[in-house]
């Protein structure tokens, strides 16, 4: 078996984060009141609504030692590469309140691939391409929290933003996604560290609007750190050569080992049915998600996944073997 090598290096990656609060009515008061009392206003600063900024950037570097082994879903330039300028303006109230993530470079635009105006070859560019998330949400009650628009995928250990991973590279698991949803879904916060989402969305990635008529259900179930995730339905619209609905089903869990020593694990299985029992496109995958902190300021981290596809596949990442046998990574 060929060995492949790859060096991968992070050269910047560089986050920020600011917040301002809005409480009009507290500066009417200050007028009135010149010497308040201190509990009434440590009360309206703590009611008072408030919007952050925060963001990150980041550049790397990559060579290979041999051939190119598959690519992921991003990092795949060679050389000094550009990832992504990543920009979040989120205003938080107590009962409502909504956030808008913006996405410039190549990573940017590998995760929002799908956003524009479709065509017959493929999508128009306009300006929610640089759309990651933007979405609202209610807190109905402080068990319930409903949230409309385009938000991150519920499933797989990895984001996006690379700020939000451990590793700068991405696994293959992630690369297959989905990476985003539009539509509406409720959290469920049922006491003792469990947690439920249920949710219905446009086809995959799809982030605008819903131009194939067909949509897709989702769940999760979380308890402790341990997530069970599920998607079923189908993504390619209504039509007589519609490949099926597609269902996924995902398993994501972080442990603290020791202070020093995390554990996280994924594993994921996602099959799209197009009318026959035994020929069912299909990707499967687990990883393992090794962390240890030898200081404050020093840790090391490695990712270990077996990867693999199989009856036709979708051969995104080049993995698959076109002679119909499954093909492993």
């Amino acid at each position: 078996m060929q060995k492949l090598y790859t060096v991968l290096a992070i050269l910047t990656l560089f986050t920020f984060g600011s917040s301002w609060a809005t409480a009009q009515d507290m500066d009417v008061q200050d007028e009135l009141l010149p010497n308040p009392p201190v509990e009434e206003v440590e009360e309206e600063e703590e009611e008072a609504a408030k919007f952050t900024l925060s963001g990150s950037a980041d550049a790397y570097f990559r060579a290979s030692t041999g051939d190119q082994a598959p690519a992921t879903s991003f990092a795949n330039m060679p050389g000094f590469s550009l990832g992504m300028f990543n920009l979040i303006g989120a205003h938080e109230g107590k009962k409502a309140g909504f956030v808008g993530d913006l996405v410039f470079g190549p990573r940017g635009g590998d995760a929002v691939f799908a956003s524009g105006v479709p065509t017959l070859g493929g999508f128009a560019a306009n300006a929610s391409t640089f759309v990651n998330q933007l979405y609202v949400y209610w807190n109905a009650s402080d068990k319930i929290t409903l949230t409309l628009g385009n938000f991150n995928t519920f499933l797989g250990y990895e984001v996006i933003s690379p700020a939000g991973n451990f590793n700068y590279s991405t696994s293959y698991m992630f690369s297959y996604g989905p990476f985003s949803h539009t539509g509406l879904k409720a959290d469920f916060d049922l006491g003792g560290d469990a947690s439920l989402m249920l949710g219905v969305f446009n086809p995959t990635d799809l982030t605008e609007a819903n131009f194939l008529g067909t949509y897709s259900f989702g769940a999760q179930l979380g308890y402790k750190g341990i997530y069970l995730n599920l998607l079923y339905g189908d993504q390619d619209g209504d039509a007589e050569d519609s490949a099926g609905a597609l269902f996924q089903v995902d398993l994501t869990a972080g442990f603290d080992v020791t202070d020093d020593f995390y554990v996280g694990v994924n594993a994921t299985m996602n099959s799209t049915d197009p009318g026959s029992e035994n020929d069912r496109p299909a990707f499967f995958g687990a990883a393992a998600y090794l962390q240890y902190a030898f200081s404050d300021m020093f840790a090391l981290g490695f990712r270990g996944e077996y990867f693999g596809e199989n009856n036709g596949g979708y051969g995104i990442i080049g993995a698959y073997d076109m002679d119909l046998a499954a093909s492993v990574i």
